[in-house]
C-alpha cells in the first residue's frame, strides 16, 4: 500500500463508523541532532519514527486516535477508535461543531533545500561545533556548548471531503553559547539567538551563521559583562534589538492572537488571551507602525508550509494593520464558532497529536529606520538584546523579559555595556509606546514553542527588525 492508500483507510474506516468528516495524517519523521561542550563532542542523537494520526468529527466532537504501524489493519482500527472517541465525546451535549468551508485540493509542496541536512558528513558537523566551542574556551569562556538540529519530515494528507496532499519539510539551525563564572554571578552570550537560527531550510543555512567566526566575540563579551555596571532601574527610552523582537511578538502577539485561546478552548497550558472578539477589527493593539502578518509563505522561515494539517492553502494574511488587530491564527472548527472565512494555522507534533492552532510566521512588518537612526535620535535611553529570561500571564497581557546584554545610549551614541538588563510592560501600552521602527528584518526561528496537554512542540517564524519604545521601565529586579 502506498502512504495515501494507508490515509484513506484510517478516513473511510471512520466515516463507516459514523463519522461525519474524518481526516488522516501519515507522517514520516527523521531527526538529527548534535551537541559539544568544551571542544568535545557531547551527545549524538539520531532517530526516525512513522505513524498515522486520524480526525474523525461526530456531532460536536472531535476523537483522535493514532498508530505507529502504517499496516491497512491498523490504519482501519484507528480510524474506527477515533470515531469511537468522537461518538463517546458527543454523549455530552452541545451544539454541532461546524467547519469552514475548504475546497478538496490535491497537491504537493516541498520547502527549499540545496544541502541536504542528513547528507553533510558527521565529521563536518562535529568538527564545526567542537572548533567553535574550542575558540570560545581559548577566549574566556568557562562553559562552551554547540549545537546543531534536523528535522526531514514528510506527510501525507488525506480527508473525506476529497483532500490529497504530500509535503515534504525540512528543517535544521543551530548555534553556540558561551557561559562564564564570576563571583555569585554567571554571564551567558549566545550566538545567533538564544536558542540559535532555525528555518526551513538546507545545510546552507547553518553554513551562512558562521559559527566560528563569532565564537571569540561573544566569549569576550561574557567575560566584560561580569564587571560591566548593572542596568539601571528607571523609566526611560528602550531599543530592542531584532532576536529580542522576535521573542516579543511571539509571546505578547503571536500566543495573544490564537483563536482557540481567545475562545477559552485552550487554557491549561500557559492560559488564554486578553483578546475579546467583539473588537477585532477595532482594538488599538499597537502603534501605527505596527503591521503583524501571518504569512506562512515565506522562502525558508521556520513557520511555512504548503498546507496546514486541516489541507487549507498556505495563505499571507494581516494580524495587526497600522496598529489595528484584524486578524487570528485558526482553525476549520474555531474559524466556524468566530463567523471568520480563513483558517490554515493548525498544525500537529508528528502522527501521534491531534492538530490544533499554532502560530506559523507571526511577524512585524519593517519599518522605515535603521538602528543606527534610532540610536542617533536617543539623548537617554537603553538598548537591549538577545532573550536571558522570560516571564508573561496567562492572558498573555502584563510580561517582563531579561536580556544577556545593554548597553546605555547617551546622546544618540552607544555607552557603556551593561549587565542584566530587564524591560516590563502591559502588551497594548507597549506596543503604542512603539515609535521608530528598523528595516532590518530577520525571520527568527523558534523551534521550541509549547502549547497543548499533552504537551506539543511546534516550529514557528518570527520576521522581526529592531525597534524603539517610549517610557519603558527598565531594570526591574523583583
Amino acid at each position: 500500500m502506498t502512504h495515501f492508500d494507508v490515509a484513506t483507510a484510517a478516513v473511510q474506516a471512520a466515516i463507516d463508523a459514523g463519522a461525519r468528516y474524518a481526516d488522516a495524517r501519515v507522517v514520516h519523521r527523521r531527526y538529527e541532532s548534535m551537541s559539544a561542550r568544551n571542544g568535545e563532542i557531547k551527545e549524538l542523537v539520531q532517530n526516525e519514527d512513522a505513524g498515522v494520526g486520524v480526525r474523525a468529527l461526530v456531532g460536536s466532537s472531535w476523537g483522535y486516535y493514532a498508530v505507529p504501524d502504517l499496516s491497512e489493519t491498523a490504519a482501519r482500527a484507528a480510524g474506527v477508535h477515533a470515531a469511537k472517541v468522537a461518538a463517546a465525546s458527543a454523549l455530552v451535549s452541545g451544539p454541532d461543531a461546524g467547519l469552514l468551508p475548504l475546497p478538496a485540493v490535491s497537491g504537493s509542496w516541498a520547502s527549499p533545500c540545496v544541502v541536504d541536512p542528513l547528507s553533510v558528513p558527521l565529521s563536518d558537523k562535529g568538527d564545526l561545533l567542537t572548533g567553535a566551542t574550542r575558540t570560545m574556551v581559548d577566549h574566556g569562556a568557562d562553559l562552551a556548548e554547540g549545537l546543531y538540529q534536523v528535522w526531514d519530515t514528510t506527510k501525507w494528507f488525506v480527508s473525506s471531503e476529497g483532500h490529497r496532499i504530500d509535503q515534504h519539510i525540512r528543517e535544521c539551525g543551530g548555534g553556540i553559547w558561551a557561559t562564564v563564572i564570576g563571583e555569585g554571578e554567571t554571564q551567558r552570550r549566545s550566538y545567533p539567538s538564544y536558542r540559535g537560527q532555525y528555518g526551513t531550510s538546507g545545510w546552507e543555512l547553518v553554513d551562512s551563521l558562521d559559527l566560528p567566526a563569532h565564537a571569540a566575540r561573544i566569549a569576550e563579551e561574557a567575560r566584560a559583562l561580569l564587571t560591566a555596571p548593572h542596568c539601571p532601574s528607571t523609566e526611560t527610552t528602550l531599543i530592542l534589538g531584532g532576536e529580542q523582537m522576535a521573542l516579543q511578538i511571539h509571546e505578547s502577539v503571536g500566543h495573544a492572537i490564537e483563536l482557540d485561546r481567545i475562545l477559552g478552548w485552550e487554557a491549561a497550558f500557559a492560559g488564554t488571551s486578553w483578546l475579546d472578539l467583539n473588537q477585532l477589527g477595532s482594538l488599538r493593539y499597537g502603534s501605527e507602525l505596527m503591521n503583524v502578518t501571518i504569512d506562512p509563505t515565506i522562502p525558508g522561515a521556520l513557520g511555512s508550509f504548503g498546507f496546514d494539517d486541516e489541507g487549507t492553502p498556505a495563505a499571507k494574511r494581516d494580524a495587526v494593520r497600522e496598529g489595528r488587530w484584524v486578524g487570528v491564527l485558526a482553525g476549520r472548527d474555531s474559524a466556524a464558532v468566530a463567523g471568520l472565512d480563513y483558517a490554515g494555522s493548525v498544525r500537529a507534533d508528528g502522527w501521534a497529536r491531534l492538530p490544533m492552532v499554532r502560530m506559523t510566521n507571526v511577524g512585524l512588518e519593517p519599518g522605515p529606520h535603521t538602528l543606527d537612526e534610532m540610536i542617533a535620535a536617543t539623548d537617554d535611553g537603553v538598548l537591549m538584546d538577545l532573550n536571558r529570561s522570560w516571564s508573561i500571564d496567562d492572558r498573555r497581557l502584563n510580561f517582563q523579559f531579561g536580556c544577556e546584554i545593554g548597553w546605555e545610549i547617551k546622546n544618540g551614541r552607544l555607552g557603556r555595556m551593561l549587565r542584566n538588563p530587564t524591560y516590563t510592560g502591559i502588551g497594548p501600552l507597549f506596543w503604542r509606546s512603539m515609535d521608530m521602527l528598523s528595516s532590518e528584518s530577520v525571520a527568527w526561528g523558534t523551534p521550541n514553542c509549547g502549547k497543548g496537554q499533552p504537551g506539543q512542540i511546534g516550529h514557528t517564524g518570527h520576521p522581526a527588525a529592531p525597534a524603539r519604545f517610549r517610557g519603558v521601565r527598565v531594570g526591574v529586579t523583583g
